[in-house]
């Protein structure tokens, strides 16, 4: 089984990746580290904060990943937030079978009440460089998420009135 993990910067992509490695013992590949190895190797000229030059350069990638991690029956999660919410048009029905997805939401509601947790929780899990966190931006980065799910039909887990982000694909 494959597990795609998307949303907003600040949403817990990672952590809920950790927490499902932990548990179940998968293997991950985080697209911020995919990036970062392709910036830093000289393999691309796509400048880190170029996001829409990355999103569709990284997908490519990441597709092609998840296909051989399905036709090869290894176990995978890959989180990002490179990864688009019509994912599915990207797969034949022999790998959405053995795909699961997720994108992680937090309503305008909840980063206004906990603006400072998120600023306080964002290295919880990787430490980050430079991150100069706007609350007005992270309002319009959720929306933004929160309405491409919407569109496309794509499950999302909201985050509301407190975090909890207790998705498991495994055990659903």
């Amino acid at each position: 089984m494959v597990i795609l993990i998307s949303g907003a910067s600040h949403t817990g992509k990672t952590l809920l990746a950790d927490k499902l490695v932990k548990k179940h013992g998968y293997a991950c590949i985080s697209q911020d580290l995919l990036k970062m190895g392709l910036i830093r190797s000289g393999n691309t000229d796509i400048c880190v904060y170029d996001t829409e030059g990355l999103r569709p350069y990284l997908w490519n990638i990441t597709k092609e990943i998840v296909k051989t991690a399905v036709e090869n029956g290894q176990n995978l999660i890959v989180e990002g937030c490179y990864i688009p919410m019509n994912y599915r048009e990207f797969f034949d029905k022999r790998y959405l079978d053995d795909i699961r997805f997720v994108c992680l939401v937090m309503s305008e509601r909840y980063i206004r009440a906990n603006f400072d947790d998120v600023v306080n929780y964002a290295d919880a899990i990787e430490k980050r460089a430079d991150d100069d966190i706007d609350l007005e931006r992270l309002v319009r980065c959720n929306a933004y998420f929160m309405s491409r799910c919407v569109k496309c039909g794509a499950p999302y887990l909201l985050i509301d009135e407190q975090y909890r982000v207790d998705w498991d694909p495994i055990e659903a």
